[in-house]
């Protein structure tokens, strides 16, 4: 993110429309995972347990986690909201019939915007009700069509296609009905 020292009229305009953000996928990912999980920030991690080839657990992985960084009732309505962006909205690419995806498109030039180069993302999550699994796909610098919402979201549309049922997520009613 920017320094409060280095934000001028520029930085603030720009920022007001969802560019111009300088974080990483990781902080994205984290932040975003906070809002949706009823406020409680965890550890991003790749892992959740240690299995032998049997499927015996060997080790439950624990990870820190901080209450708090928004409400529950806040965390519900931007489940709903984000649900209905795939169920109805810019992100319809990552929908799959019988599971509430949440989800957000953007698309976002890059300097020089004289250079017509942009950066295509879409961060998705599911279920929307009890999100689990959280997808990031950022595209740089797409040829030809360059929406997140349309090069970007099916990537996460597969990605849960494959994992939903390896992860026996069972398929459910949307949140935005």
């Amino acid at each position: 993110m920017h320094s409060l020292d280095n934000i001028g009229q520029v930085e603030l305009a720009t920022m007001s429309f969802g560019q111009s953000f300088q974080i990483t996928p990781v902080e994205l990912a984290t932040t975003v995972s906070s809002i949706i999980n009823g406020g409680r920030r965890v550890t991003p991690h790749f892992g959740v347990k240690v299995q032998t080839p049997d499927g015996e657990n060997v080790e439950i992985l624990q990870y820190d986690q901080v209450d708090g960084i928004v409400s529950e009732e806040t965390s519900k309505t931007m489940r709903t909201l984000l649900e209905k962006v795939v169920s109805e909205g810019s992100g319809k690419n990552a929908k799959i019939e019988g599971y509430a995806i949440g989800g957000k498109t953007a698309t976002s030039q890059t300097l020089p915007r004289s250079a017509h180069k942009y950066i295509s993302s879409f961060l998705g999550f599911a279920p929307a009700e009890e999100p689990t699994v959280l997808c990031l796909v950022i595209i740089n610098d797409p040829q030809g069509v360059y929406y997140g919402g349309t090069i970007a979201a099916p990537v996460c549309k597969e990605v849960f296609e494959n994992i939903l049922p390896y992860l026996e997520i069972e398929k459910t009613e949307s949140l935005a009905q």
